[in-house]
């Protein structure tokens, strides 16, 4: 039927398959005959794939829904303020930097969401804050 040829620890094998079915297979391994039991194939588990769900947005607390276009500026980190380059009052564009927070030695720059005035600071250079905390308010 099938002829091959194996090198097997540097031994040299020629192995013809006469007779194959379901059950078994007939092989002649360098002349010798050998009657060869197939066994089942095992199926192996698939591993689970993680799917996750879209986040949802959190809510905002109820003192803040009635103010029109406030935003809030929040730690994405937990870490200490080193700078604050914005104060009450202050214009600022979209993408400014308004504060440096130091978060696992490393200064990472804030920026502002949206362009608008800044109406509260609510943080001081050298206070910790966690993450989420309000930073600053935004009109």
């Amino acid at each position: 039927m099938r002829r091959y040829k194996f090198t097997i620890a540097g031994n040299r094998y020629n192995v013809e398959i006469k007779s194959l079915d379901d059950l078994g297979a007939e092989i002649d391994v360098n002349g010798t005959s050998y009657l060869v039991e197939l066994g089942h194939e095992i199926p192996r588990p698939q591993t689970p794939k993680l799917v996750r769900s879209a986040p949802t947005a959190p809510p905002k607390p109820p003192e803040l829904l009635n103010k029109p276009g406030l935003c809030l500026i929040k730690a994405p980190l937990p870490g200490t303020i080193i700078a604050i380059s914005v104060e009450p009052g202050m214009k600022i564009a979209l993408e400014q930097p308004v504060l440096v927070l130091e978060a696992m030695k490393m200064e990472n720059n804030i920026f502002a969401e949206k362009p608008g005035t800044v109406k509260t600071v609510r943080v001081a250079v050298g206070d910790t804050v966690m993450q989420g905390d309000v930073l600053i308010e935004l009109e």
